[in-house]
């Protein structure tokens, strides 16, 4: 295959999302995490079923999203029609596609052969890319800034990803090295002033975000909007982006949302994992592709269909509305009923992981 992307090239900055269905002010509140917040933590979360929870539901009055949650059981052919009639039914036809050029960032952190639940599986990626080349997209690309391994040949040949991308005729970007451009943190959930982001970016008419559905040992489930961590380039914010790790993994989570503005979400929940995630836990079989176009909705959808309270994934609680809504009387469920689909994701014996189980 050919070898990444390093380049970068100039083209119209990305478009804005904004529907009449799916709306919420992202810059309402630019509010700072205080570090009484993150210290606090669980104590918090677990006393959110009264007055706490009121207060921030009063913040999503304003917010709106649609999210689709189909079956899926398994990495086959039928994925392709799973996906694109999810997609319609947000009203992402031809007609929106037609011409825009698509990045999708999967979630890629180890090199891992022989888990392959660990990482978006390399047959969905290629489902979602023949989905938009079917649309009319005028360029699909893959794009990714692992996290642990430096060598990308390497962590793309381990995952599978590399003969799915020859396969597929598709180029792949490593965000790690991409050149880049500074965004002020108009957010300032951290204390960072200024986000550095990679060219490609900008090259995108349409930013999807590809997560596999797991469970996270600080985070507690790691979905589309962890995911973006992805996409920070490693030569800005270190391996494993320990510089955005050191500001702290739930601010830095939402100021990357608040600035990247991502388009869409589509969740690999096939083959999830549970347990100690996002590396060292266990296949589970959701069955499940979760879409949408507000990431803190798509999240807070799969957090229930994991048996989770979205109140208790913090950077869920946070991102209610500011970033969008959690509340499931705030998103419109389409397809399979929440209640026939989910199950309750298993989590380490520890008391750290007390803090995200459901009430």
């Amino acid at each position: 295959m050919p070898p990444p992307s390093f380049e970068s090239k100039q083209s119209p900055v990305v478009t804005q999302r904004s529907t009449a269905t799916d709306e919420c002010s992202a810059e309402r509140t630019p509010a700072r995490l205080k570090r009484r917040d993150l210290l606090l933590g669980a104590t918090a979360l677990l006393g959110l079923a009264g007055g706490g929870r009121a207060l921030w539901d009063d913040t999503e009055h304003l917010c709106r999203a649609q999210v689709v949650v189909a079956k899926a059981v398994a990495y086959d052919a039928t994925l392709v029609d799973v996906i694109e009639r999810g997609l319609a039914e947000l009203g992402i036809v031809r007609d929106r596609l037609r011409g825009k050029s698509v990045l999708l960032k999967p979630n890629l952190v180890e090199p891992a052969a022989e888990a392959p639940h660990i990482n978006t599986h390399p047959a969905f990626v290629r489902a979602v890319i023949e989905v938009f080349r079917k649309l009319d997209a005028r360029e699909v690309f893959v794009a990714e800034g692992q996290g642990h391994c430096r060598d990308t040949y390497y962590v793309l040949e381990q995952s599978g990803f590399e003969p799915m991308l020859d396969e597929a005729e598709t180029s792949f970007v490593d965000l790690n090295h991409d050149e880049v451009y500074a965004v002020d943190n108009r957010s300032k959930f951290t204390r960072m002033t200024r986000l550095h982001l990679p060219q490609s970016l900008r090259r995108a008419d349409m930013i999807v975000s590809l997560p596999k559905m797991k469970t996270h040992h600080w985070a507690g489930a790691t979905l589309s909007m962890k995911n973006l961590f992805g996409v920070m380039p490693g030569i800005c914010y270190g391996w494993p982006k320990n510089v955005l790790h050191h500001a702290g993994i739930v601010p830095s989570i939402l100021d990357i949302n608040a600035a990247v503005q991502p388009h869409l979400a589509i969740v690999d929940g096939v083959i999830g994992m549970e347990g100690d995630g996002p590396i060292m836990g266990t296949p589970r079989a959701a069955h499940v592709v979760v879409i949408g176009t507000n990431l803190p909705a798509v999240d807070a959808t799969t957090a229930r269909l994991m048996g989770f309270d979205p109140y208790r994934i913090e950077f869920l609680k946070h991102a209610s509305g500011r970033l969008g809504p959690i509340q499931e009387r705030h998103i419109e469920q389409r397809g399979e009923p929440i209640a026939e689909v989910a199950q309750r994701f298993m989590l380490p014996d520890h008391p750290h992981f007390n803090q995200f189980r459901a009430a």
